[in-house]
């Protein structure tokens, strides 16, 4: 298997390569040159360990199956995860399934892919001889960050530094980056939103002078970001296992096509749910659900993709988003380089583009999108709980929110599985509130305890620990202020 460039079809990496570059040295997104088909009957009454070993396989073709089986049970365990099942499906009415992908360390959905990514870096930087400290740079909306800290840290061969919208994550998450252990790691603040961070961080990746200071001084960047193929791939495996578990449950019969549902920002997650029903899963809609930050709603629905607009600070940070990066991958499938180059251009040069309406047809074909307020989100939070007792983090309830209105407008019933994406104590204030508990002038950890309280769910450890952690990390730089930060860790 080969992976190209979404910019030039002329660079082209193996696996491991384009996991240690992270992004392709033409600024496009590494892509496979085929999607594997998944024969979805050979892997029902599987372990989720079993599933990754069979879909990861057919992806990482210059791994061996030992190489592999490491990754995967290092990364994959009853410690990080509380259980074998890893990811579970909670099975809540009809019509509707949750996929539970926040049961890792930093209770989001960031850990299915920042626990097996260390893994598969430091394999490939041996398969690619690379002698050289890898730095991971990361632009996180908030989960991304911990998660990738956590995996991250004190592994040999590797430095990782974690940039953040100082004012777009919520108090929890953090407390979890500037409390990270290790001490091959940083985190900092910036002032601006996550749009400015990561475009930062894509700049710093692709600033030629700078690299060779990097180089000339011992390290070589990667990434962490969903923009490493490293960071996606793991993300098929739970799209295919949700499938499984369905069959497995009775819930729906092998081949019975299901929807998906899922919360996005930054396209990663959704796209991952793209590459499994290419793959063969019977998956009808993708579900594209949007906070305020209704870009990719407008996108899907008009074909113009305009981020000069207006930016919100949400309840559902981590979709705090007005620059999509693996929407670009996506595009790439459904039309070719050429397009790419010129959409990206466009984007670049005037923050917006317009496909054409042959590739608009195709994208709505895939998805259908809509979006939900922070009104709406609290509504759809409380409703759930009352209804059938059931808690939702703020990104989850969007993703609720929005296939209410999907089915609605569409009159398709058709059993869904919803992408949970964060546990709901990592947003304990919104939760409180849309379920009728008082939040002013109460401590973080006091709504930690309240909210357990009042739910009967099991407070994570690994949140209420934060508490009596020291902060490590607390500066924040502006926006041209990230290269000094980055030197500064280094000490170059």
């Amino acid at each position: 298997m080969h992976y190209y460039s979404t910019r030039n079809e002329k660079n082209v990496a193996t696996a491991s390569k384009a996991i240690l570059s992270g992004l392709a040295e033409d600024g496009g997104l590494f892509v496979p040159e085929s999607v594997p088909s998944i024969e979805v009957k050979k892997l029902l009454n599987m372990t989720y360990r079993q599933r990754a070993m069979a879909v990861l396989s057919d992806y990482l073709t210059d791994f061996t199956t030992e190489e592999i089986e490491h990754c995967v049970n290092g990364a994959y365990t009853v410690e990080h995860f509380g259980s074998e099942t890893i990811a579970p499906v909670c099975v809540v009415t009809n019509q509707v399934s949750f996929l539970e992908l926040w049961h890792g360390p930093t209770c989001a959905f960031k850990d299915m892919a920042l626990q097996i990514l260390p893994y598969f870096l430091t394999t490939s930087m041996k398969k690619q001889g690379q002698d050289k400290t890898v730095v991971i740079l990361v632009a996180t909306s908030g989960d991304t960050g911990k998660a990738a800290l956590a995996g991250f840290a004190d592994v040999e061969g590797t430095r990782i530094a974690v940039f953040y919208p100082d004012q777009g994550v919520s108090k929890i998450q953090r407390l979890q980056m500037v409390t990270q252990k290790g001490d091959n790691v940083f985190a900092s603040g910036v002032k601006g939103n996550f749009d400015d961070v990561q475009a930062f961080v894509k700049q710093i990746f692709t600033d030629k002078a700078y690299r060779e200071k990097m180089n000339e001084s011992g390290f070589d960047f990667s990434s962490a970001n969903s923009i490493n193929w490293g960071r996606l791939v793991p993300q098929i495996v739970y799209y295919v296992h949700a499938y499984c578990e369905m069959v497995d449950k009775g819930e729906i019969k092998l081949g019975e096509t299901i929807n998906v549902v899922v919360p996005t920002g930054n396209f990663g997650n959704i796209l991952a749910a793209y590459y499994a029903k290419k793959a063969g899963v019977p998956i009808g809609k993708l579900i594209c659900a949007s906070n305020q930050n209704n870009i990719l709603t407008d996108f899907i629905r008009t074909g113009v993709y305009d981020k000069n607009r207006d930016f919100y600070v949400t309840e559902s940070p981590s979709m705090d988003i007005l620059i999509s990066s693996n929407l670009e991958r996506l595009l790439y499938h459904l039309s070719d380089e050429e397009t790419v180059c010129d959409l990206m251009k466009h984007l670049s040069e005037t923050g917006k583009y317009q496909v054409s309406d042959t590739l608009k047809h195709r994208l709505q074909e895939l998805l259908w999108a809509d979006c939900c307020d922070d009104e709406e989100t609290e509504q759809m939070i409380a409703k759930m709980y009352a209804e059938n007792g059931y808690v939702m983090d703020p990104h989850t309830a969007v993703g609720y929110g929005v296939y209410e209105k999907y089915v609605t407008q569409t009159g398709d019933t058709a059993k869904c599985v919803i992408a949970s994406t964060a546990s709901p104590f990592k947003f304990n204030a919104c939760v409180s509130r849309a379920l009728g508990s008082e939040t002013d002038q109460i401590s973080e950890f006091q709504l930690l305890y309240n909210l357990a309280d009042k739910t009967g769910l099991e407070l994570p450890v690994s949140l209420k620990e934060l508490e009596q952690l020291p902060v490590r990390f607390d500066g924040v730089v502006d926006k041209d202020g990230m290269y000094g930060a980055v030197s500064g860790f280094l000490g170059i």
